[in-house]
């Protein structure tokens, strides 16, 4: 059981970046379990598949069965990258958020409370906390969770859910929080995927309102990094807010790539603003500075020319 880590979702973007910076940095046997649904990187399995660290079944893990097959092997940790996230899908229709990131947790939960893995990070995200407005400070860990759409009220149900489970089971769970993240292998439909491949193209790209909303940019290898420190150093119950100190808002992050790939502002198409749109996202990660020593060492435009060099790359 030492040294096996179980990670859920492994086919998504930071499943499985989170794979890649294991399988390089440490001795862990990793199993991957993901129901390979569109966002996968299902290109990224045959990478993997040669290390002999590394198995991969393909499962649902809202499904008991295969929970119970995946867990006749006994793992040292499970790390819950599984979940739909797509904020526009979920306003679409809310039913796949709730089975992947509710009833997914707590199947997770129950084998935990069985016995069959000894101990679990749940990935949550800044969008449990809602929305800042311009003035006020960044969210803490004590920050009341106040979800604003139907995919982030799962992750907030999930985390209430992981709570419940370490007061009245102590369960050995911790969860960490993370503001937005991007890098390589994410999926075409997200934001900065989609300035990258449209700018590609010559395409246009569309900008919610006006582009004003604000988000905090995590690179994908710093959150890695930061997932492996909770799990060396990290206090069992805990929540840990990992943040990438890059408040921008859309325009800007849209115009930083575009002049990074040599094109104007006319491929920006303004569009009517998305329902439920929150205003602004901030991470205060003094927690894991002070307690564990981790900060992100990654800046935005680095980050970025990164993350531009592997679009091109893949020629998609």
């Amino acid at each position: 059981m030492k040294n096996r880590l179980l990670v859920t979702g492994g086919a998504g973007f930071i499943g499985s970046n989170f794979i890649s910076y294991m399988l390089e940095h440490t001795d862990y046997y990793i199993t991957n379990i993901d129901s390979l649904t569109y966002a996968s990187n299902r290109h990224i399995l045959d990478e993997f598949q040669p290390n002999p660290r590394y198995t991969f079944m393909k499962g649902d893990i809202s499904k008991p069965e295969d929970i119970a097959a995946v867990t006749k092997d006994s793992y040292e940790w499970v790390i819950n990258f599984a979940a739909e996230s797509h904020v526009d899908r979920s306003i679409e229709d809310a039913l796949p958020f709730l089975q992947s990131n509710i009833m997914g947790t707590y199947q997770l939960l129950e084998a935990v409370r069985k016995g069959a893995i000894s101990n679990m990070i749940q990935i949550s995200t800044d969008e449990v906390y809602g929305s800042l407005a311009w003035s006020d400070d960044a969210f803490t860990e004590q920050t009341p969770i106040a979800p604003n759409n139907p995919y982030s009220a799962s992750k907030a149900s999930a985390d209430l859910l992981v709570s419940s489970y370490v007061n009245t089971h102590q369960a050995p769970v911790i969860i960490s929080r993370c503001s937005n993240n991007f890098g390589p292998m994410q999926n075409k439909e997200k934001f900065i995927p989609t300035i990258i491949l449209n700018a590609m193209k010559d395409e246009r790209i569309p900008l919610y309102g006006a582009g004003t909303n604000m988000r905090d940019w995590l690179y994908v290898e710093d959150h890695c990094r930061a997932i492996f420190n909770i799990m060396k150093n990290g206090e069992m119950g805990e929540v840990y807010n990992i943040g990438g100190n890059e408040e921008l808002t859309n325009y800007d992050v849209l115009n930083l790539i575009l002049k990074k790939l040599g094109k104007d502002e006319s491929l920006i198409k303004y569009v009517d603003d998305r329902k439920g749109h929150d205003l602004r996202y901030a991470m205060n990660y003094s927690k894991v500075l002070h307690t564990l020593g981790w900060k992100p060492s990654v800046s935005f435009e680095e980050g970025i020319e990164k993350t531009i060099a592997w679009y091109t790359s893949q020629k998609r």
